[in-house]
C-alpha cells in the first residue's frame, strides 16, 4: 500500500478578473507522505498561501492534477470537498480565527458540530478534552477565548484542528502574530504532534520556523525552486534562492 498522502502534478492556479488573467502558481510537482512534516517557504507573493489553499481544498486548481490518498480530486463535488475539509483536514491560521465570546471548549468543539455521523455529546466531550490536553490547554477549558494570550489562542486553534483526528494539519504562518517565546512553544507542539504520527504542512516565510520541519519546499514567483531535507540544506544556498 502506498504511503503517499498528497501528490500534485503540474498544478496551476490562474485568477481571472475583468478579463485579466493572473497566474499565481504553475508547474508544481511534488508528493508528501503520511507522517511527514513539510514546510512550504518563500517570500510574500511567492504563491505559498495559494498552494496551501488548493492542497487544503479551500480553492480548486485551474490546471494540473491533485491526488489525495490516491484519489484524483478534480471530479470531487462541492459536498465531497466539504466532507474532506471537515474530516480529513485541520487548519491553523495566523489570525487564530477563534470566536471571541465563546469558551475554549466550544471553539474546539465546533468542527464536531458539522459532523453528520451522529456521535454522542459525551464522545464529543472526550474528543475535545483530549485535543486540549495534547496542547497543554486543558486547564483553560471554560475560559473565553478573548481571555487568552496570543500563544494560548494558537494552541486552542491547534486543538480545534486536531479534534476530528484529521489526516493532515495545515498551519499557515502560525507564529506570525506571536512573540518569539510563544512562537517557539507553538512550533514545539507541532513537532510533537508530528512525532506522534500527524502529517503537518507548514506555510511560512520565517527560516527559524521552517527549520522545525523535516523538509522544506521553497517557492519563488509561483514555482517550486528547491525541495530539500532540512538536515541536508545549507543556509547560504537558501539565501541565494530567496533573493
Amino acid at each position: 500500500m502506498s504511503n503517499v498522502l498528497i501528490e500534485v502534478k503540474n498544478l496551476c492556479k490562474t485568477y481571472e478578473n475583468e478579463g485579466v488573467s493572473t497566474q499565481a502558481v504553475c508547474g508544481i510537482n511534488f508528493s508528501i507522505e503520511k507522517g511527514e512534516f513539510v514546510a512550504i517557504m518563500g517570500p510574500s507573493g511567492s504563491g505559498k498561501s495559494t498552494l496551501m489553499q488548493m492542497l487544503g481544498f479551500l480553492d480548486r486548481p485551474t490546471g494540473g492534477e491533485y491526488f489525495f490518498e490516491g484519489q484524483d480530486t478534480k471530479d470531487f463535488s462541492d459536498e465531497q470537498l466539504a466532507n474532506i475539509r471537515n474530516k480529513k483536514v485541520g487548519f491553523v491560521f495566523q489570525a487564530f480565527n477563534l470566536l471571541p465570546r465563546t469558551s475554549v471548549f466550544e471553539n474546539v468543539e465546533l468542527p464536531l458540530l458539522y459532523d453528520a455521523d451522529g456521535v454522542s455529546q459525551e464522545q464529543d466531550k472526550i474528543k475535545v478534552l483530549a485535543a486540549l490536553k495534547s496542547v497543554n490547554m486543558d486547564h483553560r477549558v471554560y475560559y473565553l477565548s478573548s481571555q487568552l494570550s496570543g500563544g494560548e489562542k494558537q494552541r486552542v486553534a491547534i486543538a480545534r484542528a486536531l479534534v476530528n483526528e484529521p489526516e493532515v494539519i495545515f498551519a499557515d504562518e502560525p507564529t506570525g502574530n506571536l512573540d518569539s517565546k510563544s512562537g517557539l512553544q507553538v512550533m514545539k507542539i507541532l513537532q510533537k504532534l508530528n512525532e506522534e504520527g500527524h502529517t503537518i504542512i507548514l506555510v511560512t516565510h520565517e527560516t527559524y520556523t521552517a527549520e522545525h520541519a523535516q523538509r522544506i519546499i521553497y517557492m519563488k514567483d509561483g514555482a517550486v525552486v528547491a525541495d530539500d531535507l532540512v538536515k541536508d540544506r545549507r543556509i547560504a544556498q537558501e539565501g541565494e534562492i530567496l533573493k
